[in-house]
């Protein structure tokens, strides 16, 4: 059995003798083209995304793109789900870090 990966794209089956993984995100977005390998998980900048982003409700698509050297996740794409946002940066929504502000001052 491999090591498991802390993101909520990865999927691992190992019932039974299987070790079948995959990464729902990347079958999932209609412009990549490379297959996935466990590998690119190590590198790939999803997981941190998901937890740093004022977004609650962040929907990606991404793509596995090649530099001279190695491969690697790109995210390419980022909505906020909650407000219907395409973010330029999928790091901060502004509406989702207003609303979390007013929560945090008791408003």
């Amino acid at each position: 059995m491999s090591n498991v990966v802390d993101c909520r794209y990865f999927y691992g089956d190992y019932h039974r003798g299987a070790n079948l993984e995959k990464c729902r995100l990347l079958d999932a977005s209609p412009n990549n083209t490379r297959p996935w390998r466990r590998k690119l998980c190590d590198s790939c900048p999803v997981p941190e995304l998901l937890l740093t982003s004022t977004c609650l409700d962040l929907l990606l698509e991404a793509q596995v793109t090649k530099s001279l050297l190695r491969e690697r996740v790109e995210v390419t794409f980022a909505v906020c789900a909650s407000h219907l946002h395409e973010l330029d940066d999928p790091h901060f929504c502004p509406e989702c870090a207003a609303e979390q502000e007013k929560l945090r001052n008791g408003e």
